[in-house]
């Protein structure tokens, strides 16, 4: 008969094995322990500014401020050309899932025209998202009224509230006024060659002719700003720091506008006559 064959285990070199694999594996353990406690402190401590500043960027905004245009008077005292308050419906593209269910679902509650949405689009392609855009100008209280009851409904849609060039005498003047209109792409081009663009970021409106152009510098005004905290929504939380802008300077002319309202009816008289 076969005898089976008995193996001697050499216990002792059977407990040094052990305890060179326990050591091997007990370095591996206590070095990747290290390398993870080096990479948590690299991130935790030297890394910590940069991923604050991050955070930071991601909830506190700089707002733009626009100064008040200055007025323009006559020689006594009587105003050409003021700023009144009108209100506009503004979209931001950032802020909206769908524009064109948003547009959809505010025509439905307010008379909004074709002109309108079309003027719209064409601003939207040549504005930034994170930009407000108008989708109406100069609303009624009514139709600010109707809005402010849906508002909610409508996330990334807002009324504000803006100050507009208005001309009292209107035509006796514009040939020396001129007037304000939408900065353009030649505009911004403009602003850009003579860097001043920073001092139109939350300006809309430049002077295009007569006086309003030629003393555009001086009327305009410096912007101010505040730094905002925004929820995940874009929605201001609460504003913790603000620089007011200063307004434009006011103009005084030599000319006197009883006179020009005479000259323009008369002259206006003249063209009537047969």
């Amino acid at each position: 008969m076969l005898r089976k064959r008995t193996q001697i285990r050499d216990h002792v070199f059977e407990s040094r094995l052990f305890r060179s694999r326990a050591a091997v594996s007990f370095i591996g353990i206590v070095l990747l322990v290290g390398a993870l406690v080096l990479n948590l402190y690299h991130i935790q401590v030297n890394q910590y500014q940069d991923y604050r500043t991050r955070s930071n960027d991601n909830r506190i905004k700089v707002v733009p401020i626009a100064p008040n245009r200055g007025l323009i008077y006559d020689r006594n005292g009587v105003v050409l050309a003021e700023n009144r308050p009108v209100f506009s419906l503004e979209i931001t593209p950032e802020k909206v899932s769908s524009i064109d269910d948003t547009i959809a679902g505010l025509r439905k509650i307010l008379q909004i025209s074709d002109d309108q949405v079309e003027a719209f689009q064409r601003e939207r392609r040549r504005t930034h998202r994170f930009k407000s855009i108008p989708l109406m100008n100069q609303m009624t209280e009514e139709q600010v009224a109707k809005f402010s009851v849906h508002q909610y409904d409508f996330p990334g849609v807002e009324v504000n509230a803006t100050l507009k060039r208005f001309y009292p005498y209107g035509e006796v003047l514009t040939h020396v006024l001129g007037y304000v209109s939408r900065i353009n792409d030649r505009d911004m081009q403009r602003l850009i060659r003579e860097d001043k663009e920073q001092d139109y970021k939350a300006t809309k409106d430049i002077g295009k002719l007569g006086i309003e152009r030629y003393y555009e510098d001086v009327l305009h005004g410096k912007p101010g700003y505040q730094e905002v905290e925004v929820n995940s929504r874009g929605r201001i939380i609460r504003t913790l720091k603000y620089e007011p802008p200063i307004p434009g300077d006011d103009i005084v002319l030599n000319i006197d506008i009883k006179l020009q309202k005479y000259l323009f009816n008369l002259l206006d008289n003249y063209r009537a006559a047969p």
